[in-house]
């Protein structure tokens, strides 16, 4: 009896669906501004050989230490839609998205004075990276009927990235190793290509007519990838000021990411013949997380 009725309310639910379903086919656009805030905090990769580390040094001995975690998904985005729906439920998106995420320190030392530990100088630097990216949202969308001009919907989808990388700004007061000048202020900019990737996003949102083919619209959406590095560049480097880069050797410029080293990679720590400094140098592959609740606010044009 119980399966009975559940198969009557199965049937009364389906054949009031497509009731509601009639066709209505039409294209729509919907141009809009987010704000997403970060989700999903991991510890930041290595930069430039330093761990995601905040370390703090005072009379030249260690007061504190505290890892770097985070995610760029914290930022703003900007971008346009284009939707076609086959009926009242059904339709379709594909967005075309810039987003800029905030600066995120990625690595950080402070000390009172400059030392030698452990072989290697201890000296000030801030590593700072930003992400920005232009990407392809395509999307199924199911809309949950409207109301005195609000119209509810859910989409979910994926994020596919065409263009962009994360950006690595790093200002250091660094060690000369001669008595003047002692110390000299360096500026550098490394900016990380990715490999390709793919992600995922769900959304629910609402319109509200503003007139016959003007509405507003309001989206809570959620979204999560990783990006992993290919390659790198150095595309500033500066001494006091004034540009050296044409100084530093292809291995200092270049760098190609992989998935692991051995003795034929050219990277000084595996290869037995040590760097070749005229080349690109090896180094282990890293992810950096983009991962965010954002709040989209826009305007929906339909024909």
């Amino acid at each position: 009896m119980k399966k009975n009725l559940f198969l009557l309310g199965f049937m009364v639910c389906t054949m009031a669906m497509v009731a509601q379903t009639e066709k209505k086919e039409s294209w729509y656009f919907k141009l809009g501004g987010s704000y997403f805030m970060q989700t999903a905090a991991t510890e930041f990769p290595t930069v430039g050989g330093n761990a995601a580390l905040d370390k703090v040094y005072v009379g030249g001995k260690l007061t504190s230490e505290e890892s770097i975690t985070g995610s760029f998904g914290e930022g703003f985005r900007t971008g346009i839609t284009a939707g076609y729906r086959f009926n009242t439920r059904l339709g379709v998106e594909i967005g075309v998205n810039y987003y800029s995420s905030n600066d995120k320190t990625m690595a950080q030392t402070t000390t009172d004075q400059i030392f030698i530990s452990n072989g290697r100088p201890v000296y000030n630097f801030r590593s700072v990276g930003q992400i920005t990216a232009f990407d392809l949202a395509p999307a199924l969308v199911l809309f949950l009927g409207e109301h005195k001009g609000f119209e509810p919907y859910t989409k979910v989808g994926v994020l596919l990235p065409i263009h962009g990388d994360l950006e690595i700004t790093t200002d250091a007061v660094v060690p000369t190793g001669v008595a003047s000048p002692a110390t000299v202020a360096v500026h550098s900019v490394d900016k990380v290509k990715p490999n390709p990737t793919v992600g995922f996003m769900s959304a629910l949102g609402t319109s509200y007519k503003l007139g016959k083919r003007i509405s507003a619209f309001a989206e809570l959406e959620y979204r999560n990838f990783t990006v992993h590095g290919k390659t790198k560049e150095t595309t500033e480097f500066t001494t006091n000021g004034q540009d050296v880069l044409a100084g530093r050797s292809q291995a200092q410029i270049h760098t190609n990411y992989v998935d692991r080293l051995d003795v034929n990679s050219n990277n000084a720590a595996t290869n037995p013949n040590g760097l070749d400094s005229t080349k690109p140098m090896d180094e282990l592959s890293s992810y950096v997380g983009i991962s965010g609740l954002g709040l989209t606010l826009g305007l929906k044009y339909s024909l």
